[in-house]
Order: structure tokens, then sequence, then C-alpha cells
């Protein structure tokens, strides 16, 4: 054996690389090394002559972390790693369907779908049993279909209590049927596929169960049900299980992982060890007590506790500004202090909950000349929905514009397919005009694109100015006298963008990215808003100037040093000299969708968890009194995940207790002003229920269950703010509430 493998690994590592042959858990806290234990693992068992390469399966969840893995392994020892079950769950049931597709009953060249030709073979099944598209969007039927998948089921095995679902489980039997015939695969299907063919197959489960004596698990806290049992299949009663992961970093719940995984894995495999990994090489001392801080008010974690041979190094700084404007350029001038101090760009992130909240650090950065780059996503002008939404206002203000024409012309769905707009583009150029020529003498459902086109110029023109004069009236291109956020508004409601994406939302698997398409058209109304404010303009020809300007410049290449712009999401498995966590208010992060769903903010306090252990060196977190949100106003609260820190560890760079203003009283929005925003309690009058703090659970006769989201004034004024479960959030004066605290 090579002893150099074991070298510089610690006690722990040490002993899950060289565990015998059974099943084990390795909770590996951030930044413990788990990628090099894994790895180490597998060379390890290698060459004692445990196992040989190609009884090794070793599952992994990106292609990039399995690509890592071989890499690794190759520089550890000399054999050829091509033939080894490297790769991630889709990839490996790939791999097991082309070797047996008899069995699995699909043709030798099998084809894999692909979103849009999944969603290609879905319109022609609707098409096929005469099903409207409108009632039944496709792109619902398509998360219904794979979601369904996702869980294990085919369409006989969905419950469907409606004549809706109905409609929709009959879609999906068809659309398995036509793949069938056709002979491809979604990508969901290859999980299920690969399942039930070891399921039925006895004989071919007991050759992969005999084969690979040793499956090894990445990540294992973000498995799904059926990954699980997958994982169960293959491994059956003899081979030995090695899974890696922290409950800790679960952060996937709306992907369908179950953390519950981990436990079930201890009972299903009589795993009598866990073996904890929580020495971290990442981070300074404070950062790692902080995290470990606010991780212990989890309920129901393996726990574990974090710790380094470091120093504790600097204290984290907290910033309250007193509106999102001024917390993004209190960011912007510490990354340039950073920046002279000789810490490159590409060492710092930005992080925050929710990717509409990039536009104000984006528009900040543009600003300030600092190139940044976007990781994991798109700069807020280039977004889908953002595109459709300046597509439209560009066809309204020009309509000689194809290129906004082509771009909505059937988004939403309105039924002109590709032949008709082929028509469209052949009359234009047949007689040397636009599209919108074209379409106007066009019949059918062109002509109710047009229609909506020109109401839309219509009402936006026609309505009233805003009460509170916040725009100016100047008209625009096509003579608005709306102020622009309102045109923008309009816009959106009557265009069906919203309602689109609205009905997205209610599939369970594609509601999260709806609900962030849903914020982000609401931040630009706030962009106009601003826009109007800063620019002293309010022509929609110079507002979508400035969106084309802010989306194309200062976008670093590839080989530039630019900042990190990402959602939490995005950022696990990252690390940074230094982090600024951002937007840190209730109903922000913690989203608000958390106090609506069981163990929701256990979630998003792992999500808090991840982002404060992405910091090596050092970590901001800053919050804003007042944000403007969907063009008007808000005053949120410090976000609980600020009061579980301990404070000897924080440095306050703002005072802590700072009387709010009304920062856009020039927009002509004059919301009450509450108390500071560092206030966390109210006393109520005599009656009135006692003390109420942020963050406790109450009942109301009418409104149900919820949790106090802010709190202000005292005495027979005192107010709470409170999230319901089922009725949204309320101001409540305490005198009259009857407020029972849970």
């Amino acid at each position: 054996m090579n002893t150099t493998l074991l070298s510089g690994l610690n006690p722990p590592q040490l002993q899950a690389v060289t565990l015998p042959q059974q099943s084990a858990l390795v909770l590996a806290g951030a930044g413990s090394g788990k990628t090099r234990v894994l790895t180490t693992r597998i060379a390890w068992l290698i060459s004692t002559g445990a196992v040989s390469p190609h009884g090794i399966l070793a599952v992994t969840f990106t292609n990039k972390a399995a690509k890592e893995m071989v890499v690794r392994l190759s520089a550890m020892l000399p054999i050829n790693t091509r033939g080894m079950w490297i790769g991630t769950f889709h990839g490996l049931c790939n791999r097991l369907l082309r070797a047996h597709f008899r069995e699995a009953n699909l043709p030798q060249t099998f084809q894999i779908l692909d979103s849009g030709d999944q969603l290609s073979a879905i319109k022609r099944v609707m098409k096929a049993l005469n099903v409207d598209d409108e009632k039944f969007p496709p792109r619902e039927l398509q998360n219904f279909i794979s979601g369904s998948k996702e869980q294990g089921l085919r369409a006989h095995e969905v419950e469907a209590y409606d004549p809706y679902t109905r409609r929709k489980v009959e879609v999906f039997a068809e659309y398995d049927a036509q793949c069938q015939r056709e002979g491809v695969v979604d990508f969901s299907e290859l999980l299920l596929r690969c399942f039930e063919l070891l399921s039925r197959n006895q004989q071919l489960r007991e050759h992969y169960q005999e084969r690979f004596r040793h499956v090894l698990v990445d990540e294992f806290q973000d498995t799904s049900p059926l990954q699980y049992q997958w994982l169960k299949l293959l491994a059956g009663k003899h081979a030995a299980l090695f899974a890696v992961g922290d409950d800790d970093q679960s952060i996937y719940a709306f992907r369908g992982a179950n953390v519950g995984n981990m436990q079930e894995l201890l009972r299903d495999f009589q795993v009598g060890t866990v073996i904890k990994l929580e020495q971290n090489y990442r981070s300074h001392g404070n950062i790692l007590d902080a995290a470990n801080a606010l991780i212990a008010n989890n309920r129901n974690r393996m726990g574990k506790n974090l710790w380094t041979a470091e120093h504790g190094g600097e204290p984290l700084r907290v910033y309250e500004a007193p509106n999102d404007v001024e917390e993004a350029n209190f960011i912007v001038g510490e990354i340039k202090q950073l920046k002279s101090e000789g810490v490159k760009l590409s060492e710092m992130a930005l992080l925050y909950r929710s990717n509409a909240q990039s536009r104000v650090l984006e528009h900040a950065l543009v600003s300030a000349g600092l190139s940044y780059r976007v990781y994991g996503g798109l700069r807020f002008f280039e977004r889908q929905e953002i595109k459709h939404a300046l597509a439209y206002l560009r066809l309204m203000e020009n309509t000689d514009d194809d290129n906004a024409l082509l771009r909505i012309i059937n988004f939403p769905t309105r039924g002109i397919g590709a032949r008709s707009i082929e028509q469209l583009q052949d009359a234009a150029k047949q007689y040397n005009t636009t599209l919108w020529d074209a379409a106007a003498r066009a019949g059918g459902k062109v002509t109710a694109f047009v229609a909506l086109i020109e109401s839309l110029r219509a009402a936006t023109c026609d309505l009233p100015l805003h009460p509170q004069g916040a725009g100016r009236g100047v008209p625009g291109a096509f003579g608005s006298t709306l102020p622009l956020p309102e045109i923008i508004e309009h816009v959106l409601e009557h265009s069906g963008l919203l309602a689109h994406y609205r009905a997205e939302k209610e599939s369970p698997s594609k509601r999260r990215e709806a609900e962030e398409r849903l914020e982000n058209l609401a931040e630009l109304v706030t962009a106009a808003t601003l826009f109007v404010h800063e620019h002293e303009e309010d022509s929609l020809t110079a507002f979508l100037t400035h969106a084309s300007l802010e989306a194309g410049e200062h976008q670093a290449g590839d080989q530039d040093d630019a900042l990190h712009l990402m959602t939490v999401h995005a950022a696990k498995g990252l690390e940074f000299h230094t982090v600024f966590i951002t937007g840190l208010e209730e109903g922000l992060f913690p989203h608000q969708n958390s106090q609506n769903v069981d163990g929701g903010l256990d979630e998003e306090r792992r999500l808090m968890y991840v982002a404060i252990t992405r910091a090596r060196r050092r970590l901001y977190l800053t919050f804003a009194q007042s944000r403007m949100l969907h063009g008007k106003v808000g005053y949120g609260m410090a976000s609980c995940f600020l009061r579980e820190l301990p404070d000897e560890l924080l440095r306050w760079l703002s005072p802590r207790v700072v009387q709010r203003s009304n920062p856009f009283a020039a927009f002509g929005y004059a919301p009450p002003a509450p108390a500071a925003a560092t206030q966390r309690t109210a006393q109520a009058s005599p009656g009135g229920g006692g003390v109420w703090r942020i963050g406790q659970r109450v009942f109301h006769q009418k409104f149900g269950e919820g949790s106090i989201t802010g709190v202000e004034g005292g005495g027979a004024d005192a107010r709470v703010q409170v999230n319901f479960k089922h009725a949204g959030s309320k101001w409540l004066a305490l005198e009259y509430a009857k407020l029972t605290q849970l």
C-alpha cells in the first residue's frame, strides 16, 4: 500500500478512510476536507486489495464533482479510471440502461429529451388529445409529469381526486406511451426506469450487488427518496454504503432532497458509528463560532461543532443601512477599500437570498465602475422574464422593433405557432415592411396579439396620473401621460406575464423558479421608480436605453478580475476571502415563505449557515431599515438570525438604534414610520397580552397561526406585525388583537 495516501489526514479523516468493509455515515462539516476523504477512501480500498477499481460505485451530484474525483484518483494511483463507475445519479443510470436496453424495454439507440424537446413532445400529446392549452399550460403539465416521476410515480399511481387532475394524468399516461413508441426518455425517466429495472429483474440486481461491494455517495444530505431507494437496491445486504454528507447544509428541499435519508441510512444499514469531520481548514475561528451558534437553534440535528487551528480572526462586521440604496453604496465603499488593500475582486462575493435583490447591487457596482460576474445566473436585465417584459415595452414604444415582436408574439402561449410566424416573416419580406405591419394585415390569433399591444398602448396613455404625484407625466415616445412605474405595472398585469408565472407557481416542481421570476418582475417596477428619481426622467425611451446599457456594461470576461454576485444557494461549495451577506431582514432572509412550511425556518437557518461558512477571513452582514419593493417602500425588521449570533463576535459599523426616516419621500410615498429597526419587543397596555417579541409563534381567532415579524410602539399604541400561515402578513393593534402565544 502507498503509505503517502494517508499522510496529512487528521484522526477522524484517517478513521473514515481506513474503515473496514462496513457501511458508514461521515458527517462532514463545511471546509473539513470531505472530497479528500471520499477520494482517498476509494484509493485506499483499491491499493489494499479490498476491491478492484471495477468494484467501486461512486455517486456525486454534478459532473464537475465527478470529474474532480477522477482527476484526484488518477493522481493518487497508477490505474486506468476510464472504466470506473464514477458519476452523477442520472449519468450512471444512463450507463446502466445503455448496457441493458433490452431488459429496460428500450431501443439500443434511445435518445434523451432535453427540457425543450420534452415540452414539444407534451404539446404533441395535448394536440392529439384535444387538451385546452389555456386551461392546461404545457409547462405546467411538464412540471407535473417530471415531478411525479421524481417521486417514483407512474401515471396510474398518481392520486387524482378531481377531473382536472385526472385530465393531467391522462396526458401523463399518453406522453409515456408516446415516448415508448418513439424510443426516447426524458431526464427524470432515467432514474425511474433504472430503479424499476433493478426492482423487477432479480438476476440483474444480484449481478450488480455482487459487483459493487463498495458504494460511495457524496452530498448525501441532498438525496431524494427515490435516489436513496436506488442506492439501497444497488447496495443490497452485503455491500458497504459509505455516505458523506452534512445535515446542516441540507438546503434543497425544493428540489426533493430529504435530509431524513441520513437517519434512515443509520437504521437501514445498521450504522453504529457516525464519524464527524469537525476540523475546518477554511475559516477563522470567529466565523466558525458564529456558524455554530446559529445552527444550534435548529431542531433534530445530528450534531457537530466546527473548529479550526487558526486564530479567532476578525469579528463579523454588521451594518444597518437606512435603505437598500445606502446598503449597496456601503458595500461598494468597502469593496473599494479592500481592493486598495490588495484583496482581489475575485476573492470577494456578494450573497443574497433572492435573485431580485441583485438589481440594486448591480446598479451600484456599474455606477462605481466595478467589474462583476453573476455566478450561476444572469444579470438582472438579462433574465428571461425581464427581457420578456422589456420586449412588450419596446414594442409598445416602437412597433417597428421586429426582435421584440418575435420574442413575445407567442409568450405567454397564445396559439401562434412556428408556421404562422414564418408566414408573417415571408409576408414582411415580400412587401418590404415590418413584421408589425404584416401582423396588422393577418388574421386569427395574430390579430388578437396586435389588439393586445394596441390596448396596452391605449390604456397606458389614458390611465390617470399617480394620485400622489410620484411621476411627473412627461410624455414618452408613444405619448404616454402615465408615470413610468405604473406603465410597467399595467403591462405586467395585462400582458399575461404575471398570470403565466402565477400559474407556474402552482406546480410544486416549478414553484421556487416561478416565485423568483415574479419577484424579479416586481423589482422591475422598483428599478423604474428609482430611475425616475435618479435621472429626473420619466420617459419610457430613456428607461429602455438605461436597461440596455446596464445589461451590457461591465460584463466581466472569464479571465477578468471580477466580483462574484450570487444567491446563497449558488454559493454552496465555494469559498472567498471576503463575503457580504446582504438583505438580512425578516421576510427576506429568512424568506417569508418559510413561515408557511413545516421546517421552513430550519432550512432557512441552514441556508444562513452555508452563507456564513463561505467566508475565510472577513464577513459582512448587512440589512436595511427600508427597502423599495414592487415600486413602494417597505419597512422591515432585522433578521432573527442576527439575534442568534453572539454579541461578542460582532462589530457594529452603524449605531444599533437608528430612527427611521423616509428616504423615498421624493417619490410621494409617506408610510407611517415604525420604531427603530433594532427594537425587539412591544408592551401593550394592561390586558393587551404582555411582552411580545420577534419570532414568537402566536394564534389569532380569525387569522389562525402565525409568527411575529415586527413590533413597534408601546402601551395603547403597541402594534405587532404577524405573518399568518393562511392569511399573509398583517399589522395588528395589541390592544384589540387578543393574540395567544403558542
